[in-house]
């Protein structure tokens, strides 16, 4: 019997979405995987009759044998998962990647290199952190270089913390001999690294690609192979990204994991093919390969 899965997108990533979301569903029925794209609107979860519960447009269905969750809610993969169907990424990848402050937190105590980094609510950011001038601010949920905010003086943070920002949860960190404008993107699929992209803006201390950023293919060295491998080996991880700033001396440190990561980078500097890859690890993992 052929595997089912769901493609679970909100209604507004899929419409902006939809070459990338055509492409997972082709590669899927190339190696005779069936792959539905699910609207997360359409979807219902929680208890009914004491039992954990999942409606497709209101009704129950027949659940799939497989789901890759485009959106970030760790409680739906968790409420997938307990009725037994395999997500990716699952819901302890998404309740720790997409939280900045929860990545950094088991990151260390992996001992992988980091930024100076303090953990804060919006709500007790009464005073100037204790960090040097300049220093980053983050809402912990970001995504897309979205809620980021370089602070230069105590005017640029009053302002950010009164108007600027709009995250509860966040980190402050440092940038203090960190090349600005560069960062390293990592791709992984399950327990492979499919390849990585140094991502450059001249216009901005961000480098996402979508806000003008350029890419250029990354050769990994033996110790960032090595560094990369003591997160992977940690992890159950489907498909991510995993993002490192670059200090002065062009060591990696760490930025952030990408639990619902996009591969535009990837495709526009090589012809690595990662939905193929990913879809024949989701088929080995459910033993149909």
């Amino acid at each position: 019997m052929n595997l089912v899965g769901w493609l679970i997108y909100s209604e507004q990533d899929s419409e902006q979405n939809t070459a990338y979301i055509n492409w997972f569903i082709d590669e899927a029925a190339i190696q005779g995987v069936t792959l539905k794209l699910v609207l997360r609107e359409e979807l219902t979860i929680g208890i009914y009759q004491n039992k954990q519960t999942i409606f497709y447009n209101n009704q129950q269905v027949h659940l799939p044998d497989f789901a890759v969750v485009r959106t970030v809610e760790p409680l739906l993969n968790m409420v997938l998962e307990s009725m037994g169907i395999n997500v990716f990424n699952s819901s302890q990848v998404s309740a720790i990647c997409n939280n900045k402050a929860l990545t950094h937190y088991y990151m260390n105590k992996l001992s992988i290199p980091m930024v100076d980094t303090i953990f804060m609510k919006k709500k007790n950011c009464v005073q100037m952190p204790g960090m040097p001038l300049p220093f980053i601010v983050k809402g912990t949920s970001g995504r897309g270089g979205r809620q980021v905010h370089m602070i230069k003086d105590e005017q640029e943070w009053e302002r950010c913390i009164a108007d600027d920002i709009f995250a509860s949860e966040l980190i402050i960190q440092s940038s203090k001999n960190i090349q600005l404008g560069k960062d390293v993107r990592v791709f992984v699929v399950g327990s492979q690294i499919i390849g990585a992209v140094l991502r450059e803006s001249r216009s901005d201390f961000r480098s996402n690609f979508k806000l003008g950023g350029s890419a250029t293919w990354y050769p990994l060295n033996h110790h960032e192979l090595t560094l990369l491998n003591k997160i992977i080996n940690a992890f159950d991880f489907g498909m991510v990204g995993i993002d490192f700033l670059l200090d002065t001396k062009g060591k990696l440190q760490l930025n952030e994991i990408e639990d619902v990561v996009g591969s535009r980078t990837l495709s526009a500097v090589s012809d690595i093919n990662i939905l193929k890859k990913y879809i024949t690890h989701i088929t080995k993992r459910l033993g149909h390969n």
